[in-house]
């Protein structure tokens, strides 16, 4: 009765410190908050993101798992699945490689984390 609650509420502090240092680090990536420096925020910021995916990870699988019959048909779950890995390989073309301009780059990471949060919520009704 409480085991559901509970594995939502672990998703969303994972994605609100993943997806908030990603969302801070990219609108420094667009110009705003140009006195702090990169390389600091970035230090500061990335950890946490990638502490929340620790939790996003394991509390998304048990939630998947809790209704992996009717998710696995769901075009929606399907669609945030496809986001989640263009998210994942901009972020790893912009730490390795740096390929495409930094603000298409931060753009790019913006949008995709909205529609994967947007994809989320429609999946709940």
């Amino acid at each position: 009765m409480w085991l559901y609650p509970a594995l939502e509420i672990v998703h969303l502090l994972g994605m609100v410190m993943m997806v908030g240092g990603a969302f801070f680090f990219d609108l420094r990536l667009l110009g705003l908050a140009k006195n702090l420096p990169l390389q600091a925020l970035s230090a500061y910021l990335l950890p946490i993101s990638r502490n929340g995916m620790f939790l996003i990870i394991p509390s998304g699988l048990f939630l998947f798992i809790t209704n992996a019959k009717t998710l696995g048909v769901d075009t929606t779950f399907w669609l945030k699945m496809s986001l989640l890995v263009l998210a994942g390989l901009n972020a790893f073309l912009f730490h390795r490689m740096q390929l495409l301009p930094v603000k298409i780059t931060a753009i790019v990471s913006i949008m995709a984390w909205m529609a994967i949060i947007t994809c989320g919520r429609l999946l709940a009704y």
